[in-house]
């Protein structure tokens, strides 16, 4: 259970937050099965799209899971994904795509696939462009 007289204020707050998001985000899964992402307010798309980064970002490469996944384990420092799931709350990584932030440690790491993420598609977009 969160208290935040265990937790502190900042991280009970932030765990909260991100709580919210993730149970919005659950609510709003019926309707984009029967209507589409299309019929969702803006909000509610915002809303989807920090959930699901959210998500991706809890699957942060854990040194006992290696065996399974092939991935080294990362070490990320509390205080670092505390301002990290803050910073995804307030809208700070809503540029990002949300594959950027899936089994990798820090924020910094987050924005490095980001990158890389981009300058990938920039290939492709300059290669096909050659193509055609």
């Amino acid at each position: 259970m969160l208290s935040p007289h265990i937790l502190g204020e900042e991280h009970y707050n932030i765990a909260r937050g991100v709580q919210k998001v993730l149970k919005n985000y659950k609510n709003l899964q019926d309707i984009i099965a029967i209507l589409g992402m299309d019929e969702l307010s803006e909000d509610d798309k915002l809303t989807v799209a920090r959930a699901r980064k959210i998500q991706r970002f809890l699957s942060q490469p854990f040194h006992v899971a290696e065996v399974f996944t092939g991935a080294p384990g990362k070490y990320v420092e509390l205080k670092e994904s505390i301002t990290s799931f803050q910073g995804v709350l307030d809208g700070k990584y809503d540029d990002l795509p949300e594959q950027s932030f899936y089994m990798v440690g820090g924020i910094e790491e987050v924005l490095a696939k980001a990158d890389k993420i981009a300058k990938e598609s920039g290939s492709l977009t300059i290669f096909v462009s050659f193509l055609g």
